[in-house]
C-alpha cells in the first residue's frame, strides 16, 4: 500500500513507525536581515516556483528557517498576523506541490539576544510560541515542527529540560505532527557522544520526553576542518562520514530517530563526492534516518555563495545534480522511513 504525505503525517504513529522520508534542501530567505526588518526588502518567504521546482527534482520536503521575534514580536503575546499569512502561504504551495514544510524556528536558543534559560529568557517563552503555532498548524498534516535550530551555548542537560516544555506546549495544543529536536553545540553529529564544556548531547538528549514518541533528533555536519561550515575545503570530509555512521549506531542503540537537516558542499569534485555519499549512507538505513535537508537553497543567496544550490545559466550545480542522482536511486525513491523490525 502506498504511503502518502497526508496519511503519514496526520496519524499519531510513533516515530518508531512508518514515516514519509524528508528528503530535499534548506529553503532560505525568511532568516535573512535584521530584525523586525522588512519583507520582501530585508527577508523574504520562498516563491511558489521556488517549491514546486524541488518537487520536480524529486524532492519530498524542504526546511524552511524563520525568526522568532518576527512571528511573536512580542514575548507572551499574539502572532504577527502579516508574517503568519507569509508563512501559511509557504506550506499551502508546499501542499499543491505535495510537499513537507519542515518549520524551523532559525534563533540558535535566543530572542532578541537573550539566552533561552536564563532570568531573561524562561523555557516557558519557547513553549508559548510553539503552543501558539501548534494551534495554527495542528491540522496541517504537511507540516513537519523543528523547535530550535543550532543552540551552542546552553548545557545540554538544561536543553532537553528547555525541549520538552515546548514538546508539552504542543501535544497540550492538540498537533500530532512529527517534532525535530536538537543538541546544543549546535547540535553536530561529529560531537554528539563527547563530553563538552556544555555537556554530552548523547547522554542528556536521552531525556527528551513526546507522549506521543513522534519525533526525530536534526543533527548538522559540514565537511570542512572544524566542521563549521565555513570554508570550500573538505578536509574533514572522511570525519564527517564516520560521524554520521558513529550517530546512526546511537541511534540504533537508543531506538530513535535522526534527521540531518543541514550539511554542505562546495562544488570541488571531491567534496561533491562525500556530499553524495552522505545522503546515501542516510538512505540506506531509512529505521535510524527520516531524512535529510542540504544546504542551501533560495533566490537570495550570492551567485557566488559557496554552499549556493540554486541552478545558474547553465543549469543545475554539481551538489543539486548529486542529489538528484541521489534521488533516483532505490534507496532515494524509498518513501517511509522508521520502520521497526529492519536493522
Amino acid at each position: 500500500m502506498l504511503l502518502t504525505v497526508a496519511g503519514l503525517l496526520a496519524t499519531a504513529v510513533p516515530a518508531t513507525a512508518a514515516e514519509i522520508c524528508l528528503r530535499g534542501v534548506n529553503l532560505s530567505g525568511a532568516e535573512f536581515g535584521t530584525v523586525p526588518g522588512r519583507a520582501n526588502t530585508d527577508y523574504t518567504y520562498p516563491a511558489e516556483a521556488a517549491i514546486h521546482r524541488l518537487a520536480g527534482l524529486g524532492m519530498t520536503s524542504f526546511r524552511l528557517p524563520f525568526r522568532w521575534e518576527r512571528i511573536q514580536p512580542k514575548l507572551g503575546g499574539e502572532l504577527d498576523a502579516a508574517e503568519l499569512a507569509r508563512l501559511d502561504q509557504s506550506i499551502e504551495t508546499a501542499k499543491a506541490a505535495g510537499l513537507v514544510a519542515i518549520l524551523d524556528l532559525h534563533n540558535f536558543g535566543y530572542y532578541a539576544g537573550k539566552e533561552l534559560g536564563s532570568p531573561a529568557l524562561a523555557a516557558s517563552t519557547l513553549g508559548d510560541v510553539w503552543r501558539r503555532l501548534a494551534m495554527h498548524y495542528r491540522d496541517r498534516a504537511n507540516v513537519v515542527f523543528s523547535i530550535m535550530n543550532e543552540p551552542y551555548d546552553i548545557h545540554s542537560a538544561e536543553w532537553a529540560k528547555i525541549q520538552n516544555v515546548a514538546i508539552a506546549a504542543i501535544r497540550k495544543a492538540g498537533a500530532k505532527q512529527m517534532l525535530l529536536v536538537t543538541g546544543t553545540a549546535y547540535g553536530g553529529a561529529h560531537s554528539w557522544t563527547a563530553d563538552l564544556p556544555v555537556g554530552n548531547n548523547g547522554r542528556d538528549l536521552l531525556a527528551i520526553d513526546d507522549p506521543l514518541k513522534r519525533f526525530a533528533y536534526d543533527f548538522h555536519q559540514y565537511l570542512d576542518a572544524d566542521y563549521s561550515g565555513r570554508q570550500p575545503e573538505c578536509s574533514a570530509a572522511q570525519g564527517a562520514l564516520k560521524a554520521i555512521d558513529d550517530v546512526t549506531a546511537w541511534l540504533k542503540t537508543h531506538g530513535r530517530q535522526g534527521f540531518l537537516g543541514e550539511f554542505a558542499a562546495s562544488d570541488r569534485p571531491e567534496c561533491v563526492k562525500v556530499f553524495k555519499e552522505m545522503t546515501a549512507r542516510l538512505d540506506s538505513r531509512p529505521q535510524q534516518w527520516i531524512g535529510w535537508a542540504a544546504w542551501g537553497a533560495g533566490p537570495w543567496w550570492p551567485p557566488d555563495y559557496v554552499f549556493n544550490l540554486e541552478p545558474t545559466a547553465a543549469g543545475e550545480r554539481p551538489q543539486m545534480k548529486a542529489l538528484i542522482e541521489q534521488l533516483k536511486t532505490k534507496a532515494g525513491k524509498n518513501t517511509s522511513c522508521g520502520r521497526t523490525g529492519r536493522s
